[in-house]
């Protein structure tokens, strides 16, 4: 592995992890932090705007930074099999990390409720992926109540060494800009990766004086619990990597946003989706539709007079690629120009 760092060994001063860590690596992280001055533009601009695109981690989101971690740890005290519930992108990290490290993987998924993409990576990589009929709240419920009576690591982001990893997306980022941004947007779901960022960006203040952002955690109208300030027992959105009624760290979610002077918002379902094609066809960045609602927040925000962006310097986290739920896209049918082989045709349709 010329030239590469470890994530975990290049930050491991500042994470808690147990001498007995083994290496499970896909050499994930060091995701890019991409400038999007037109999407910045088309929201008003005055000012910076950049994507921290989690979706090019080797699984195609940002779970593979607490997965290297979690199987890592567990794979160090001699654990065999590990064992998630998933609304899916932690079901496919959980899979990779497993067959990476010689370990047996468990998934459980609400039935339906899954991405394709998503599905189809757990499958590839060799899980036994159970559905479950029901929510993924009940499914975590299952796994955390089963790990308590056999010897299965439970890999979900109330483990512990899952949040160490995902840390070091706020350690990059402080990097990468010589300070951490004004603004963090991120969507929430079960509220693991809001609950790391904020534990990242006061780790690394603590050591390099970076300075710390405010927060605006984003939840899906179907499903925002911690807007709502009770759980959905039913939660509804096509945002699917978020659809979870009972964040499994909600307080630490709620007080992330409130120690750093942000907040919790809920956007609809028609505005994460018109975030999604605005990335795309502004930035040419694709990413899922969950990956959209920390934007669409920032635009709605913006647009209702809430939040003045001027000078600031803000970062958006998109958490999971595109290909990891393209029938979002196409599930209305994609209509397409068909001409015969004459260049006169295709002059004519370019002119058009």
């Amino acid at each position: 592995m010329t030239n590469f760092t470890w994530l975990l060994d290049q930050y491991r001063h500042l994470l808690n992890l147990p001498a007995h860590t083994a290496r499970v690596t896909l050499h994930e992280g060091h995701t890019p932090l991409i400038p999007a001055p037109s999407l910045a533009g088309a929201l008003g601009g005055g000012f910076q705007l950049w994507i921290k695109y989690e979706g090019l981690n080797p699984t195609g989101s940002f779970k593979d930074r607490g997965m290297t971690a979690a199987i890592s740890e567990a794979l160090g005290r001699g654990a065999k099999s590990v064992i998630c519930a998933s609304t899916g992108n932690t079901a496919a990290s959980a899979a990779a990390y497993a067959a990476r490290a010689g370990m047996q993987a468990v998934v459980l998924i609400p039935q339906g409720k899954v991405a394709a993409g998503k599905l189809a990576g757990a499958v590839a990589y060799g899980a036994q992926v159970v559905q479950v009929d029901g929510s993924f709240d009940q499914a975590l419920a299952m796994v955390v109540a089963l790990t308590e009576k056999h010897p299965l690591a439970l890999v979900n982001s109330i483990n512990p060494y899952r949040i160490e990893g995902q840390k070091t997306a706020a350690f990059e980022i402080c990097d990468a800009l010589g300070t951490a941004p004004d603004w963090l947007c991120l969507p929430v779901g079960n509220a693991g990766n809001i609950t790391a960022y904020w534990a990242g960006f006061k780790g690394y203040h603590a050591v390099q004086a970076t300075g710390l952002p405010q927060v605006l955690g984003v939840q899906a109208q179907g499903s925002a619990p911690l807007v709502l300030g009770h759980p959905v027992d039913h939660p509804e959105t096509v945002a699917t990597a978020i659809r979870i009624g009972k964040p499994a760290r909600g307080e630490e979610a709620l007080l992330a946003a409130e120690e750093s002077g942000g907040r919790i918002i809920a956007v609809s379902d028609d505005d994460i989706l018109a975030m999604q094609k605005l990335l795309a066809s502004s930035e040419g960045i694709w990413v899922e539709p969950a990956s959209a609602a920390g934007l669409a927040g920032l635009a709605q925000e913006i647009a209702g007079g809430r939040f003045d962006p001027h000078g600031q310097r803000i970062v958006a986290v998109c958490t999971g690629h595109g290909l990891k739920d393209p029938g979002i896209i196409t599930q209305g049918g994609i209509q397409l120009e068909s001409i015969p082989p004459e260049l006169g045709a295709l002059e004519a349709v370019i002119r058009s």
